[in-house]
Protein backbone atom coordinates (compact mmCIF):
# COMPACT_ATOMS: atom_id res chain seq x y z
CA UNK A 1 0.00 0.00 0.00
CA UNK A 2 1.21 3.84 -0.93
CA UNK A 3 3.09 5.15 2.30
CA UNK A 4 3.97 1.69 3.66
CA UNK A 5 7.61 1.82 4.76
CA UNK A 6 8.49 -1.02 7.11
CA UNK A 7 8.06 -3.81 4.46
CA UNK A 8 12.19 -4.69 4.72
CA UNK A 9 12.91 -4.62 7.95
CA UNK A 10 9.72 -7.14 8.18
CA UNK A 11 10.58 -9.20 5.24
CA UNK A 12 13.85 -10.12 6.73
CA UNK A 13 12.65 -10.56 10.28
CA UNK A 14 10.02 -12.80 8.96
CA UNK A 15 12.82 -14.88 6.72
CA UNK A 16 15.65 -15.09 9.57
CA UNK A 17 12.83 -16.66 11.62
CA UNK A 18 12.50 -19.61 9.19
CA UNK A 19 9.37 -17.71 7.06
CA UNK A 20 9.51 -17.72 2.61
CA UNK A 21 8.11 -14.47 2.83
CA UNK A 22 7.05 -12.49 -0.23
CA UNK A 23 5.91 -8.46 -0.84
CA UNK A 24 2.25 -8.50 -1.94
CA UNK A 25 0.76 -5.05 -2.96
CA UNK A 26 -3.01 -4.61 -1.81
CA UNK A 27 -3.71 -4.03 -5.74
CA UNK A 28 -2.75 -7.44 -5.84
CA UNK A 29 -5.38 -8.57 -3.00
CA UNK A 30 -8.40 -6.42 -4.68
CA UNK A 31 -8.34 -7.54 -7.99
CA UNK A 32 -8.21 -11.44 -7.08
CA UNK A 33 -4.56 -11.99 -8.56
CA UNK A 34 -3.49 -13.06 -5.36
CA UNK A 35 -5.85 -15.30 -2.60
CA UNK A 36 -5.41 -14.74 0.76
CA UNK A 37 -6.13 -18.58 1.68
CA UNK A 38 -2.35 -19.10 -0.70
CA UNK A 39 -0.03 -17.71 2.90
CA UNK A 40 -0.11 -19.03 5.93
CA UNK A 41 0.80 -15.11 7.41
CA UNK A 42 -0.54 -12.38 6.93
CA UNK A 43 1.85 -9.28 8.02
CA UNK A 44 0.80 -5.85 7.72
CA UNK A 45 3.82 -3.53 8.26
CA UNK A 46 4.24 -0.06 9.60
CA UNK A 47 4.31 3.30 7.87
CA UNK A 48 1.83 6.01 6.50
CA UNK A 49 -0.62 4.04 4.66
CA UNK A 50 -2.58 6.49 2.32
CA UNK A 51 -0.46 9.25 3.83
CA UNK A 52 -2.85 8.55 7.08
CA UNK A 53 -5.58 10.77 5.35
CA UNK A 54 -9.14 10.38 7.07
CA UNK A 55 -7.25 9.04 9.95
CA UNK A 56 -4.40 6.33 10.39
CA UNK A 57 -4.90 3.38 8.60
CA UNK A 58 -8.50 4.10 7.44
CA UNK A 59 -7.93 4.26 3.39
CA UNK A 60 -5.71 0.57 3.90
CA UNK A 61 -8.75 -0.80 6.19
CA UNK A 62 -11.50 -0.08 4.19
CA UNK A 63 -10.12 -0.83 1.07
CA UNK A 64 -9.38 -4.55 2.08
CA UNK A 65 -12.58 -4.67 3.65
CA UNK A 66 -14.62 -3.82 0.45
CA UNK A 67 -13.14 -6.42 -1.67
CA UNK A 68 -11.55 -9.09 0.62
CA UNK A 69 -13.54 -8.63 3.95
CA UNK A 70 -14.93 -11.90 3.64
CA UNK A 71 -12.22 -13.81 2.86
CA UNK A 72 -9.91 -11.96 5.75
CA UNK A 73 -12.70 -13.61 8.21
CA UNK A 74 -12.76 -16.77 6.77
CA UNK A 75 -8.98 -16.75 6.93
CA UNK A 76 -8.76 -16.04 10.79
CA UNK A 77 -11.33 -18.05 11.36
CA UNK A 78 -8.79 -21.15 10.04
CA UNK A 79 -7.16 -19.78 12.98
CA UNK A 80 -3.95 -18.46 10.29
CA UNK A 81 -2.03 -15.32 12.03
CA UNK A 82 -2.78 -11.89 10.88
CA UNK A 83 -0.40 -9.56 12.28
CA UNK A 84 -0.81 -5.85 12.26
CA UNK A 85 2.59 -3.45 13.49
CA UNK A 86 1.54 -0.12 13.82
CA UNK A 87 0.10 1.37 10.78
CA UNK A 88 -0.84 -2.38 10.51
CA UNK A 89 -2.45 -2.44 13.90
CA UNK A 90 -4.76 0.74 13.45
CA UNK A 91 -5.61 -0.87 10.02
CA UNK A 92 -6.92 -4.16 11.56
CA UNK A 93 -8.86 -1.94 14.39
CA UNK A 94 -10.55 0.64 11.15
CA UNK A 95 -11.73 -2.93 10.07
CA UNK A 96 -13.31 -4.23 13.18
CA UNK A 97 -10.80 -7.23 12.94
CA UNK A 98 -9.60 -5.88 16.68
CA UNK A 99 -10.36 -6.05 18.98
CA UNK A 100 -13.52 -8.82 18.06
CA UNK A 101 -15.22 -9.00 21.46
CA UNK A 102 -17.41 -11.74 21.70
CA UNK A 103 -18.06 -11.94 18.32
CA UNK A 104 -18.61 -7.87 17.44
CA UNK A 105 -16.94 -6.46 14.58
CA UNK A 106 -18.07 -3.43 15.14
CA UNK A 107 -15.61 -0.66 16.08
CA UNK A 108 -15.17 -0.33 19.70
CA UNK A 109 -11.76 1.13 20.33
CA UNK A 110 -9.53 3.91 18.68
CA UNK A 111 -6.38 4.27 18.00
CA UNK A 112 -5.95 8.44 18.46
CA UNK A 113 -3.32 11.31 18.51
CA UNK A 114 -0.92 10.28 21.35
CA UNK A 115 -1.50 12.48 24.49
CA UNK A 116 1.89 14.14 24.04
CA UNK A 117 0.22 15.95 21.04
CA UNK A 118 3.64 14.92 18.77
CA UNK A 119 5.39 12.02 16.95
CA UNK A 120 7.34 9.91 19.29
CA UNK A 121 10.50 7.83 18.03
CA UNK A 122 12.51 5.93 20.27
CA UNK A 123 12.61 3.68 23.01
CA UNK A 124 10.60 2.19 25.95
CA UNK A 125 9.48 -1.25 27.21
CA UNK A 126 6.79 -3.54 26.97
CA UNK A 127 5.59 -6.79 29.45
CA UNK A 128 4.11 -9.83 28.00
CA UNK A 129 0.70 -9.14 30.41
CA UNK A 130 -1.57 -12.35 29.13
CA UNK A 131 -2.22 -15.79 27.65
CA UNK A 132 -2.14 -15.95 23.98
CA UNK A 133 -2.34 -18.33 21.29
CA UNK A 134 1.02 -17.22 19.41
CA UNK A 135 3.20 -16.19 22.60
CA UNK A 136 2.10 -18.72 24.81
CA UNK A 137 5.75 -19.89 25.53
CA UNK A 138 6.43 -16.33 27.08
CA UNK A 139 2.83 -15.59 28.70
CA UNK A 140 3.14 -14.75 31.99
CA UNK A 141 7.23 -13.99 32.21
CA UNK A 142 7.71 -10.99 34.99
CA UNK A 143 10.69 -9.32 32.28
CA UNK A 144 10.71 -6.49 30.66
CA UNK A 145 11.13 -6.44 26.37
CA UNK A 146 13.25 -2.97 25.19
CA UNK A 147 11.01 -2.03 22.07
CA UNK A 148 10.97 0.89 19.62
CA UNK A 149 7.76 3.08 18.62
CA UNK A 150 7.55 5.97 16.52
CA UNK A 151 4.22 6.89 15.91
CA UNK A 152 1.78 9.90 16.45
CA UNK A 153 -1.31 8.05 16.28
CA UNK A 154 -1.25 4.94 19.23
CA UNK A 155 -2.75 5.83 21.82
CA UNK A 156 -5.83 3.18 22.62
CA UNK A 157 -9.49 3.96 23.68
CA UNK A 158 -12.09 2.47 24.30
CA UNK A 159 -15.69 3.54 23.98
CA UNK A 160 -16.65 2.47 27.46
CA UNK A 161 -14.33 0.87 30.25
CA UNK A 162 -17.12 -2.17 30.38
CA UNK A 163 -14.37 -3.05 26.88
CA UNK A 164 -11.79 -2.86 28.12
CA UNK A 165 -12.71 -5.24 31.25
CA UNK A 166 -13.76 -7.86 28.52
CA UNK A 167 -10.89 -7.46 27.04
CA UNK A 168 -9.18 -8.80 30.22
CA UNK A 169 -11.27 -11.41 31.20
CA UNK A 170 -10.81 -13.26 27.86
CA UNK A 171 -6.62 -12.72 27.74
CA UNK A 172 -7.19 -10.66 24.73
CA UNK A 173 -4.39 -7.88 25.61
CA UNK A 174 -0.87 -9.22 24.84
CA UNK A 175 1.23 -6.52 25.55
CA UNK A 176 1.25 -3.69 27.99
CA UNK A 177 3.57 -0.81 28.34
CA UNK A 178 6.23 -0.26 31.42
CA UNK A 179 8.60 1.32 33.43
CA UNK A 180 12.07 -0.78 33.15
CA UNK A 181 11.19 -2.77 36.31
CA UNK A 182 8.55 -3.86 35.04
CA UNK A 183 5.62 -1.83 37.03
CA UNK A 184 2.76 0.21 35.18
CA UNK A 185 3.93 3.22 33.83
CA UNK A 186 3.01 6.84 32.98
CA UNK A 187 4.39 8.98 30.19
CA UNK A 188 7.51 8.90 29.01
CA UNK A 189 7.30 5.42 29.51
CA UNK A 190 3.43 4.35 28.09
CA UNK A 191 4.37 6.84 24.68
CA UNK A 192 1.16 7.22 23.47
CA UNK A 193 -0.76 7.71 26.84
CA UNK A 194 -3.23 4.68 26.12
CA UNK A 195 -5.36 3.23 28.45
CA UNK A 196 -3.92 1.44 31.14
CA UNK A 197 -0.55 0.90 29.26
CA UNK A 198 -2.27 -1.45 26.61
CA UNK A 199 0.89 -2.12 23.41
CA UNK A 200 -1.37 -4.36 21.79
CA UNK A 201 -4.21 -6.37 21.14
CA UNK A 202 -5.32 -9.26 19.74
CA UNK A 203 -8.78 -11.55 18.62
CA UNK A 204 -10.26 -14.38 21.20
CA UNK A 205 -8.72 -17.37 19.45
CA UNK A 206 -5.44 -14.74 19.89
CA UNK A 207 -4.18 -15.65 16.13
CA UNK A 208 -4.83 -11.67 15.40
CA UNK A 209 -2.32 -9.72 16.98
CA UNK A 210 -1.67 -5.88 16.58
CA UNK A 211 0.53 -3.66 18.28
CA UNK A 212 2.48 -0.56 18.26
CA UNK A 213 5.97 -1.30 18.81
CA UNK A 214 8.20 -2.47 16.17
CA UNK A 215 9.63 -5.83 16.75
CA UNK A 216 10.62 -5.85 13.14
CA UNK A 217 12.93 -3.18 14.09
CA UNK A 218 14.55 -4.80 16.86
CA UNK A 219 15.23 -8.06 15.87
CA UNK A 220 19.30 -7.99 15.88
CA UNK A 221 20.54 -7.15 19.41
CA UNK A 222 23.66 -4.43 17.89
CA UNK A 223 24.30 -3.95 21.46
CA UNK A 224 21.22 -2.87 22.18
CA UNK A 225 19.55 -5.44 24.28
CA UNK A 226 22.80 -5.48 26.52
CA UNK A 227 23.06 -1.79 27.18
CA UNK A 228 19.48 -1.72 27.96
CA UNK A 229 18.33 -4.82 28.91
CA UNK A 230 20.67 -7.91 29.47
CA UNK A 231 19.24 -10.31 27.79
CA UNK A 232 20.08 -13.14 25.58
CA UNK A 233 17.32 -12.09 22.36
CA UNK A 234 15.67 -8.81 21.23
CA UNK A 235 11.91 -9.05 21.24
CA UNK A 236 11.72 -9.34 17.74
CA UNK A 237 13.41 -12.24 17.15
CA UNK A 238 11.40 -13.76 20.08
CA UNK A 239 8.22 -12.53 18.16
CA UNK A 240 9.29 -13.93 15.32
CA UNK A 241 10.47 -16.76 16.15
CA UNK A 242 7.27 -17.19 18.18
CA UNK A 243 5.13 -17.08 15.01
CA UNK A 244 7.22 -19.38 13.22
CA UNK A 245 6.69 -21.98 15.67
CA UNK A 246 2.88 -21.24 15.62
CA UNK A 247 2.23 -21.48 11.37
CA UNK A 248 4.63 -25.06 12.00
CA UNK A 249 2.38 -26.31 14.79
CA UNK A 250 -0.67 -25.29 12.22
CA UNK A 251 0.58 -27.56 9.19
Amino acid sequence: MEGTNCEEESFFSLKYSGFDPEYVHVKEIESGKRKLDDFSLIFIPGGFSGGDYIRAGAIFGARLLSSRGKEMMEYIESEKPVIGVCNGFQVLTEMGILPDTEGNTEREVALTVNKSGRFECRYTYIRIKSQNAIMKQFSGQDSTWLVPVAHSEGRVMFRDNDEYKKLERSNQIPFVYSAPDGSESEYPWNPNGSFMGIAGLSNRKGNVIGLMPHPERIYFDNGQTGRFGNKSQTFGKLFFDQLYRYVADLN
